[in-house]
């Protein structure tokens, strides 16, 4: 049987096609998959432990730093998410030797 993807749109109600495939793979049968066992409770705790310890490094701490306006402005251009942007960009000057010379 072809797999068939829908999209839904909320302005729109789903077609009678669309209803019968949805209550179609609602009644076919869970086959679960020897290579791809269901995880225990034990494995899934492994997981949320790992999660929490790199939770910490990932964890981005709040500063203040003085922009002059035009760096604010060039900043803000970039859109939605430019402060994770001037995140990356002094990451990456940070890690980079001959930037750090130019500018010490």
């Amino acid at each position: 049987m072809a797999i068939k993807k829908y999209t839904l749109n909320e302005d729109q109600p789903l077609t009678e096609e669309q209803l019968r495939a949805i209550e179609d793979a609602a009644a076919r049968p869970v086959v679960f998959d020897v290579d791809n066992p269901e995880l225990t409770d034990e494995q899934l705790a492994c997981f949320r432990r790992v999660h929490e310890q790199n939770k910490a490094e990932r964890r981005r701490q709040n500063i203040t730093l003085r922009l002059t306006p035009q760096a604010i402005k060039k900043a803000k251009a970039l859109g939605k998410g430019y402060t994770g942007i001037l995140s990356r960009i002094v990451e990456s000057a940070l890690n980079d030797p001959e930037i750090l010379r130019k500018y010490l």
